[in-house]
C-alpha cells in the first residue's frame, strides 16, 4: 500500500509537492501557536519557551551523536552564543503575542520579518535597497502602525510586542547569512539549540510552576509539532519554485483566523484585517520579486 502511496508522490510535479509540504508544514506550526495559546493561560511564556527550546535540543543531539563532537567546533563561538540569545528574545515575544493577542493578529505580525529584513540588510550586510523593495517596506510598516495604532485610541501594546518578536526573527535571519560564510548548517543547527535551551532556562527560573502531566505532555507536543512544521516549510521551499510555494506559507493567518474563531471566538476588528491585508500583500511582493530576480540571476550565470 505503501509503495503506490510513494510513486504517486514522486510522480507529481515538484511545485505541487513543494506546494503541499508548505500547506502541511504551515499547519503544524498554526497548531504550536494554539497548543501556546491554551498554554498561556497557566503557564508563563519563559517557560513554554525552555520547554519549546529543550524539546528541540533533544532532536538535535542525535545529530551530534551521529556525526560526532567535531559538530561543536566553531571559529565563532560568540556569535552563535548572540544567535541563540536573540532567538529566544524573538520567541519569548512570539509566545507572548500570541497568549496576549488574536491568533491571527500574532501570525500576521510574524509575517513582517521580510520587512524588518530589507532594513537590517541594508544596514548590516550594506545590501542596495531598490525603490520598488524600498516602497513595499514603507507601505508593509504601515500596515503594522494600522495594527498597532500607536499615536491614537485603541493603542495595542501586545502587538508591538509581536513587531518586536519578528525584528529579532529577521536579526536572526541576517546572522545565518553571515554564519553561514564559515559554518556548516549542522553546526549552526546544534548551537541555536544549545544555546536556546540553556539562555531560555535562566528567565524560566524565575517564573517556574511544575507543569501538570497534561501540560506537560501539551510543552512536549509544541515543540515537536514546531519542529514538524518548519521542516516540512524547508522541505518544500527546497523542492518547489520559491514563488510558486511562498504564498503557501501565509496559510498560517488563514488558519490561525478559522481556529481562533472556532476555538477562542476572535474576530479581528478591521484594522487588524486592513493591517493584515496590508503586510501579506508587501511582504509576498518582496519575497517573490527577491526570488525570481535570484532565478534570473542564476540563469544568466548558467
Amino acid at each position: 500500500m505503501t509503495a503506490p502511496l510513494v510513486a504517486k508522490w514522486d510522480g507529481l510535479h515538484p511545485n505541487v509537492r513543494g506546494a503541499v509540504l508548505v500547506a502541511l508544514g504551515a499547519m503544524f506550526l498554526t497548531l504550536m501557536a494554539v497548543f501556546v495559546k491554551f498554554l498561556g493561560a497557566r503557564l508563563d511564556s519563559f517557560e513554554i519557551v525552555f520547554f519549546r527550546s529543550f524539546v528541540g535540543l533533544l532532536f538535535v543531539l542525535p545529530m551530534a551523536f551521529k556525526h560526532g563532537w567535531g559538530i561543536c567546533r566553531t571559529s565563532v563561538p560568540g556569535m552563535h552564543l548572540t544567535r541563540g540569545g536573540i532567538g529566544i528574545l524573538g520567541n519569548i515575544c512570539l509566545f507572548y503575542s500570541i497568549t496576549h493577542l488574536l491568533l491571527a493578529d500574532a501570525m500576521a505580525l510574524q509575517f513582517s520579518r521580510p520587512l524588518w529584513g530589507i532594513v537590517l540588510a541594508a544596514l548590516i550586510l550594506k545590501e542596495i535597497v531598490g525603490w520598488r523593495r524600498g516602497l513595499a517596506t514603507v507601505i508593509g510598516f504601515s500596515g503594522i502602525l494600522l495594527m498597532t495604532r500607536p499615536f491614537g485610541e485603541g493603542f495595542e501594546p501586545d502587538a508591538i510586542v509581536g513587531a518586536v518578536g519578528a525584528l529579532f526573527g529577521a536579526v536572526v535571519v541576517v546572522s545565518i547569512k553571515q554564519l553561514a560564510r564559515t559554518e556548516s548548517t549542522r553546526v549552526i543547527m546544534f548551537y541555536y539549540a544549545f544555546w536556546g535551551a540553556a539562555l531560555s532556562l535562566i528567565p524560566a527560573i524565575f517564573v517556574w510552576q511544575w507543569p501538570s502531566w497534561s501540560d506537560l505532555g501539551l510543552l512536549i507536543v509544541v515543540g515537536g509539532v514546531g519542529i514538524l512544521g518548519q521542516t516540512l516549510v524547508t522541505l518544500g521551499v527546497r523542492q518547489a519554485d520559491t514563488t510558486v510555494v511562498l504564498p503557501f506559507d501565509y496559510l498560517r493567518i488563514v488558519y490561525a483566523f478559522i481556529i481562533g474563531l472556532m476555538l477562542f471566538e476572535e474576530v479581528p476588528n478591521e484594522y487588524s484585517l486592513l493591517g493584515t491585508l496590508i503586510i501579506v500583500a508587501s511582504t509576498l511582493y518582496i519575497l517573490i520579486r527577491e526570488a525570481r530576480q535570484k532565478k534570473s540571476a542564476a540563469a544568466k550565470a548558467a
